[in-house]
């Protein structure tokens, strides 16, 4: 018997219809039957940080990371909807990607990654 994913990621929300559809504007996440989507097969880290991290905002317990292609152009795309994205270059490294932040309706951290190939 082993795990084989993340089956699904649940979220409280004030909102949720709202928090969907902001979902599936921006990031193209969830546009299935009951919330449902088919990711492409790659690398899902799962790494509990310690409580006093400073690697994301100490009022959330959790960061949402998503694989993306394409960052500059989502980087765009996002900017020219009015959302925040934060990038810094120390994020970025030849050995594992590049890096970008934004935060969702309802402030949860989301981390973009580009893996390197």
């Amino acid at each position: 018997m082993a795990v084989t994913g993340i089956g699904g990621l649940f979220l409280r929300s004030k909102d949720p219809e709202a928090r969907a559809a902001w979902y599936r504007e921006h990031l193209g996440i969830g546009a299935g039957e009951h919330g449902s989507w088919a990711q492409d097969a790659g690398v899902t880290v799962f790494a509990p940080f310690a409580s006093d991290t400073d690697y994301f905002a100490t009022d959330q317990s959790f960061m949402l990371n998503l694989r993306v292609t394409e960052l500059d152009a989502l980087v765009a795309a996002l900017e020219a909807s009015d959302i925040a994205v934060e990038r810094r270059a120390e994020w970025d490294s030849p050995d594992y990607g590049r890096f970008a932040r934004i935060h969702d309706p309802e402030g949860l951290p989301i981390e973009l990654w580009e893996a390197t190939d």
